[in-house]
């Protein structure tokens, strides 16, 4: 489901899905509804909400009394996705990474829109698979660097860590968290930087544009758009995770980014 619970008058409003329908009536681009102030997508339920609420049902759902509320399954939400613009918006990733801050969205939508291309990420379902998996591992793009040591990944030969502190060093890292001294000299061959001289394994969790970038790269050289194409959640988990760590997370990114884009 898009939301899990009521939004609006007398309605449980959750943050997350208060932000999913905030973000969604700031899409509409619909005669006989024009919000004069777009509205904040803060997650916080308040008279601005509702009213534009109560205008859609008024003018849109032919509502002859407005309830002020859009439920999981009701007529109302099913119109208010039929009618707003579906793209990677500041508004739609604003509620797609719900757990993010504004500031970080607003930093990180040009690198989205500047590098989906290249890699070939260019449908609805390849965006809405990536953002689901980016989602989950950086916690709605709050980190760039996994939050354990990386003492675990101490002398994993399967991920070229070969000499000692290659663990912590060449730890996850990126919106993806690629791990392992491996993945870093390949990426680093790639862009041009050498990775596995000492400080510049931290450009990849620094810099927002390699950030997002290795991330990409991972998902292509693992060739996760054929699982996307596919609509293969448990595929490209098991690909970027190992196992099924966290899917029931990724499924509600998943959910929230379908709505938005497609």
């Amino acid at each position: 489901m898009t939301i899990s619970k009521s939004v609006g008058r007398n309605g449980v409003n959750s943050k997350v899905d208060v932000k999913v329908i905030q973000a969604a009536l700031n899409l509409l681009k619909i005669n006989n509804f024009v919000l004069e102030n777009k509205l904040i997508v803060d997650g916080i339920i308040g008279k601005k909400t509702i009213s534009a609420i109560d205008t859609f049902q008024k003018n849109i759902v032919a509502l002859n009394t407005p309830d002020g509320r859009i439920d999981p399954t009701g007529k109302t939400l099913a119109l208010l996705k039929k009618y707003f613009s579906k793209g990677l918006s500041e508004d739609a990733l604003m509620a797609i990474m719900t757990l993010g801050q504004a500031s970080t969205i607003k930093k990180y939508l040009p690198f989205f829109k500047d590098a989906l291309p290249k890699y070939k990420i260019n449908t609805p379902l390849r965006i809405t698979h990536l953002l689901a998996q980016i989602g989950h591992e950086s916690k709605s793009l709050l980190y760039t660097e996994e939050l354990a040591s990386g003492a675990a990944y101490e002398n994993r030969k399967d991920l070229g860590n070969i000499n000692h502190g290659d663990g912590v060093r060449f730890k996850g890292r990126g919106l993806l968290q690629i791990t392992g001294r491996d993945n870093y000299a390949n990426y680093g061959k790639y862009i041009g930087i050498d990775l596995l001289k000492k400080g510049n394994e931290n450009i990849i969790s620094k810099n927002p544009k390699y950030a997002l970038d290795v991330s990409l790269w991972f998902w292509d050289s693992r060739h996760l758009n054929r699982y996307a194409d596919n609509d293969n959640l448990n595929g490209i988990t098991r690909r970027i995770n190992g196992g099924l760590n966290g899917l029931h997370d990724r499924q509600n990114y998943l959910n929230r980014a379908r709505f938005f884009l497609i």
